[in-house]
């Protein structure tokens, strides 16, 4: 007798007891499909051997259709708890907001919103208003723009100012900002020539008053970009021209003067123990026409670029068509007014923005945190040594790449630490630390304090996982 003959068909097994707490948390159409493939699987499997389960019986279908469904309800975009000590970790979404952002997201995410209405007048209102005001006053600009992330920004600057014209851009500022994406393509995709001048470690400001010079009869270049070199440093030979020379060079030109300050840093970065970083209020401040940067990195809100300058050139921005297919949406907006809002306070900003906070926690209160969460892995997880160590954190995000943070963590080792590694990421929470010479670092700079109870739970779960 064909063992296949003895499968249940599809609707009997619909019609079976199990298939009550199924159809209740899950739609009927993704319950049949589950079943079909367990089916099918069963039919190939008492075959083969594969299928090592009575044909007859109706619960190991259910057990490989619950199974698939399972997975299918997890969301692809999940939070994660970083042990990484890389405040700024890109693949993990940079910046965690502050909880104000969190609540002006909540608050207008449900219902209808003045996003492009104004309640005074009763008519339509504009989206770009509802920052505008307080980055021109946290940057010391004339008017500002949000769009959707920085090289946008940058994009929409350069086809707004230049479009069919030149750009005098320095040779050693021909960066790659992550992606495969680089300055050249941007240039290219904003509809602009590209002028290189200087070379790869020195530019001088004679080198930018060549190139504005140089292309067709009745056609020079029209704006000079000088990018920051975010993510790389060159050092030794070297020479780079001031952002007050090239003001002078373009306003002598007639031309605009568009910086790329990358990160975001409204706050001095004495501050924060970190070097020196361009500002979009520096840029400002020395007469810079237009400046774009990251509302996700350093600033410590959600992903936005955001563009500030002369009222003329933002005016431009916001009139190209472009700028209506990098717009952003209310629940962006509101988190970004929210963190900017934070700014007006430099007496508890640091402590408001989860980015600055991390970036000036305390090594001894760090210590602490370790050695607690050590303390409790060990009593509890004999098996495995935990120890509290110094760790070197980064900001990340494409900033400060020379810049370690000096912070403290868990080492924990173990057998096999990939495993390890591996189960905390496929727990709930999940969990990503850093592995190291066969040990796993787990760095509390990056955990909010709060959460060090789950995630001391979350290491003991994984460290008690069996595959």
């Amino acid at each position: 007798m064909d063992p296949r003959s003895r499968i249940p068909g599809l609707d009997r097994l619909l019609q079976d007891g199990a298939a009550t707490p199924f159809l209740a948390r899950f739609p009927r159409p993704r319950v049949v499909d589950a079943l079909r493939r367990a089916l099918d699987q069963a039919r190939a499997g008492v075959v083969d051997g594969a299928w090592e389960h009575d044909p007859a019986d109706p619960g190991p279908y259910w057990h490989v259709a619950a199974h698939e469904l399972e997975a299918e309800a997890v969301p692809s975009l999940r939070p994660v708890l970083n042990a990484t000590g890389v405040v700024l970790h890109t693949n993990l979404g940079r910046a965690p907001l502050a909880p104000e952002a969190v609540h002006a997201m909540q608050a207008v995410s449900p219902g209808y919103s003045t996003l492009e209405f104004d309640l005074e007048s009763g008519r339509r209102g504009s989206r770009y208003d509802h920052c505008a005001g307080l980055l021109a006053e946290l940057t010391g600009a004339e008017d500002a723009v949000v769009v959707n992330n920085c090289a946008a920004a940058l994009v929409l600057v350069l086809n707004a100012t230049a479009a069919g014209r030149g750009v005098v851009v320095s040779r050693g500022e021909l960066v790659e900002i992550g992606g495969g994406f680089r300055i050249p393509d941007m240039l290219e995709r904003a509809g602009t020539r590209m002028v290189e001048v200087g070379s790869t470690n020195r530019t001088r400001t004679a080198d930018y008053e060549q190139g504005l010079r140089a292309g067709p009869v009745g056609a020079p270049p029209a704006a000079v970009l000088k990018v920051h070199r975010s993510n790389f440093r060159v050092s030794g030979f070297t020479e780079e021209a001031p952002v007050a020379e090239l003001v002078a060079v373009c306003r002598a030109a007639g031309v605009p003067l568009i910086h790329d300050v990358g990160s975001g840093l409204l706050v001095d970065p004495a501050e924060l123990e970190l070097p020196p970083e361009p500002r979009a209020s520096t840029s400002m401040a020395a007469g810079v026409d237009v400046a774009v940067f990251s509302g996700d990195k350093l600033l410590g809100g959600p992903q936005a670029g955001l563009i500030v300058g002369r009222a003329e050139i933002v005016s431009a921005v916001r009139d190209n068509p472009l700028c209506r297919a990098l717009r952003v949406d209310k629940a962006t907006l509101a988190a970004l007014e929210a963190t900017l809002r934070l700014y007006r306070d430099p007496a508890t900003v640091r402590r408001r923005v989860p980015v600055l906070r991390m970036l000036t926690e305390e090594p001894t209160a760090l210590e602490a945190r370790a050695r607690t969460l050590a303390e409790g892995l060990t009593a509890a997880a004999t098996a495995h040594e935990a120890v509290a160590v110094r760790t070197e954190g980064r900001v990340g995000g494409g900033t400060y790449p020379e810049v370690a943070i000096p912070g403290w963590g868990v080492r924990i080792e173990t057998k096999d630490v990939g495993r390890l590694a591996a189960a905390l990421r496929s727990g709930t929470p999940a969990v990503v630390a850093r592995v190291e010479d066969d040990g796993l670092i787990v760095d509390v700079r990056t955990i909010p304090p709060e959460a060090d109870g789950t995630l001391c739970d979350a290491l003991l779960s994984a460290l008690e996982y069996r595959p």
